[in-house]
């Protein structure tokens, strides 16, 4: 187990205090600020508590902002990889039902039912900002998807449309299906 080389809980009376109080309140800050640090490195999720109390009470200047950057970063990544995931589980799905016809009667229903959940998941979570960059990743997703269904089915890439033959809009249409 990890013990922590320091205890750190900031409460919101030492939150107050630092800033409050005049020309140790800069010392404060940075003494908060460096033990924020040090709390990212052993326990990010105090850490992330720890950030919103301070965010709370507006500390700003207490805030680990280097830290904060790459979370925020990381956090839109992780948004658009799950959307792109999303997206090209829907796409394989697709061309399975529509494409591998030895398998299509025993696995119909069961593919439309994945289709449903992701569609669903998808649209659960998308904005605007992640519609447009899975607009722009269209064609990609759809290679991706297709490489796929190659090795997953062994049929011949003649079968399939070498291009994506959906559009974002038929993607994500609950009702809509091939």
């Amino acid at each position: 187990t990890l013990t922590m080389p320091f205890p750190f809980v900031a409460s919101r009376t030492e939150i107050s205090k630092a800033a409050f109080t005049s020309p140790t309140s800069r010392i404060m800050s940075n003494n908060i600020k460096n033990r924020l640090k040090e709390l990212y490195e052993v326990d990010d999720y105090l850490w992330l508590e720890e950030t919103i109390k301070l965010l709370q009470a507006k500390e700003l200047e207490s805030l680990d902002l280097e830290n904060l950057i790459e979370e925020l970063e990381s956090l839109g990544r992780r948004d658009v990889n799950q959307a792109r995931s999303l997206l090209r589980q829907i796409i394989i799905h697709l061309l399975l039902l529509q494409y591998w016809w030895e398998e299509s009667e025993r696995n119909d229903r069961h593919w439309r039912g994945k289709i449903t959940a992701f569609r669903a998941d998808l649209n659960d979570h998308l904005t605007t900002r992640l519609a447009n960059k899975l607009e722009d990743d269209l064609e990609t997703i759809y290679q991706t998807s297709l490489k796929i269904v190659l090795q997953k089915t062994g049929l011949s890439h003649d079968r399939f449309p070498q291009s994506c033959p959906y559009s974002l809009p038929e993607l994500l249409a609950e009702n809509s299906s091939p």
